[in-house]
């Protein structure tokens, strides 16, 4: 490494609330924020919950003319990237354009701007289809209107690895740190709700088809039965150390110690899943032990078969009930490429504040699964680092372990 990438800004958009302050201390008051999807009629699919940010509206939020030119999902990223500038305190316009980058990560793109140029193009014809739908889908049309937004002209991309991706768009954003960059907007949201949106997720066969939202998402019980999809995440601002200081940065929520990336082989060859060898690679990389680190934030499937294999990692690596596990995105339901960002935002929230949010809608955990888990109320604890995993739909693993600014402590006296 010959930087150290630092985290200086939160902007979060979610079903928990807007803006940092609002998502976390709904987060450890343990609201629950799924209910029955309201953005359309869903009486007629299996899947009727879902976690919606309702107090969010694009109108007086984001520019009138961008509006109608770019998606929900690009919309959230916008307000949440001018969060993420102004609680870091960057003005891009006094930063080279070439040095400041964003890497942003999406799953599913503009599914309702998508539908919504469809239904013209099947009911009225090819004329009444804007111009817009040609980059207001795409993957990278956050990154792009993001980057022209605020001039920064320096690497830009997307990563596309489902819910892995926001962990992956943060290891990108470490790598375009390392050649060069001063700053990098990364991180992901996602608006994965129309008509047309909540077909293609349900067609993979994991999503909780139970209408009650307080049972439809129990990842490690007893009664785990599927997930729930939520939409927004959170873009964060990830520097160089020596950059943010040098600009006069006047916090730092935490360091991206390590990282790794695994891929599942096909079930056909007999090889082992690979998310155990992902945590154990992005240890080794931030120089951490399995003893040193403070709390795991699960990416919690909530399918038993998915639940199970993490459990058994997380016990393999850290011993039986040998670290505090936490879930809070059971507040807000699986945001695709948005949730593993909204889980980095939390833990370096948990480590300003030295409390873990709790897991909530746990009745009966699973009882051979031998983790440690939060479960409905904050536990106070000193939190120096934290290992966030995500894995996405189709076999990609992600593991990222985050240090608390200056901390060189272990872990122990939790």
């Amino acid at each position: 490494m010959t930087t150290a990438p630092v985290i200086t800004g939160i902007g979060v958009i979610a079903p928990t609330g807007l803006g940092a302050e609002a998502h976390w201390s709904a987060t450890l008051s343990g609201t629950r924020a799924i209910d029955t999807i309201r953005r359309f009629e869903s009486g007629y699919y299996p899947v009727r919950v879902a976690g919606e940010a309702r107090n969010f509206v694009a109108t007086g939020n984001v520019p009138g003319r961008l509006i109608p030119q770019t998606d929900h999902w690009t919309h959230m990223a916008l307000v949440a990237t001018d969060m993420a500038l102004a609680d870091a305190g960057v003005d891009p316009s006094a930063l080279p354009e070439y040095e400041m980058g964003v890497v942003t990560a999406s799953s599913a793109g503009g599914v309702e701007f998508g539908q919504r140029e469809i239904q013209e193009l099947w009911s009225k014809g090819p004329r009444h289809v804007g111009a817009y739908q040609s980059i207001a889908w795409f993957y990278a049309a956050t990154t792009g209107q993001i980057s022209i937004r605020y001039g920064m002209r320096g690497p830009c991309g997307v990563v596309v690895a489902e819910q892995a991706g926001a962990l992956e768009s943060l290891a990108q954003a470490r790598r375009v740190l390392e050649d060069g960059a001063r700053l990098v907007v990364s991180g992901g949201t996602e608006a994965p709700f129309s008509p047309y949106g909540l077909t293609c997720q349900i067609s993979n066969g994991l999503m909780s088809t139970q209408g009650d939202p307080a049972l439809a998402y129990r990842p490690f019980d007893t009664g785990a039965n599927g997930y729930v999809a939520g939409e927004g995440g959170a873009i964060l601002i990830v520097e160089d150390a020596a950059s943010a200081r040098a600009r006069g940065a006047e916090k730092v929520y935490g360091v991206i110690a390590g990282h790794a990336a695994t891929f599942d082989p096909a079930p056909a060859t007999g090889r082992p899943p690979a998310l155990r060898r992902a945590v154990e690679l992005a240890l080794a990389e931030a120089g951490l032990a399995p003893g040193d680190v403070d709390v795991v934030f699960a990416d919690a499937a909530g399918t038993p078969e998915l639940d199970r294999a993490e459990a058994e990692v997380i016990a393999a690596v850290f011993g039986a009930h040998g670290v505090p596990v936490t879930a809070p995105k059971t507040m807000t339901g699986r945001l695709y490429a948005g949730g593993p960002s909204l889980d980095v935002a939390t833990a370096l929230l948990a480590m300003r504040d030295s409390v873990l949010p709790p897991t909530v809608g746990v009745a009966e955990l699973v009882p051979d699964y031998e983790i440690d888990l939060v479960r409905d109320e904050p536990r106070p604890c000193r939190v120096r680092s934290a290992l966030i995993i995500a894995r996405g739909y189709g076999g990609f693993n992600a593991a990222l372990v985050l240090r608390a600014p200056n901390s060189t402590a272990t872990g122990g006296d939790r």
